[in-house]
């Protein structure tokens, strides 16, 4: 490794976690205001993500009071307190810009398995055809 490298490491975070394009992720940021400081969360659509190691960014995407609000934020940001998947969304590009001039439910976004949207399995012994039929 160069020396760039290893002064990056130190401050790269450990906990970050797994989130894709189209993905819902909620952000705890860091705001000064005087001398306090406080959290504000800001919940969006990932439609971006690029860069690595200390450079990585990614850019969030709401709908604010009917305005379409896009905030970019670097993950090894001091400012960036916490990262939360709140749901896994499905995506076939990269890079999810096309949502910018879709309009109300065009924008949704097809939620996918894994951890936040898992599907359980039916119990140990019946099939899923048998689990879906009511008790009589």
């Amino acid at each position: 490794m160069n020396k760039i490298q290893l002064v990056e490491e130190k401050h790269l975070k450990k906990e970050i976690p797994d989130f894709a394009i189209g993905d819902t992720v909620r952000v705890q940021i860091k705001i000064a205001e005087g001398d306090k400081s406080r959290l504000q969360a800001f919940e969006g659509v990932a439609i971006a993500r690029k860069g690595a190691g200390i450079r990585e960014s990614f850019t969030l995407r709401r709908i604010s009071y009917g305005e379409g609000v896009e905030r970019t934020f670097l993950i090894h940001s001091p400012f960036v307190e916490q990262l939360e998947v709140v749901k896994r969304g499905k995506a076939r590009r990269a890079k999810l810009y096309y949502l910018r001039k879709k309009v109300g439910k065009k924008t949704k976004i097809e939620e996918r398995g894994g951890k936040t949207g898992e599907v359980t399995p039916p119990p140990v012994g019946e099939t899923a055809s048998e689990a879906a039929k009511p008790s009589a």
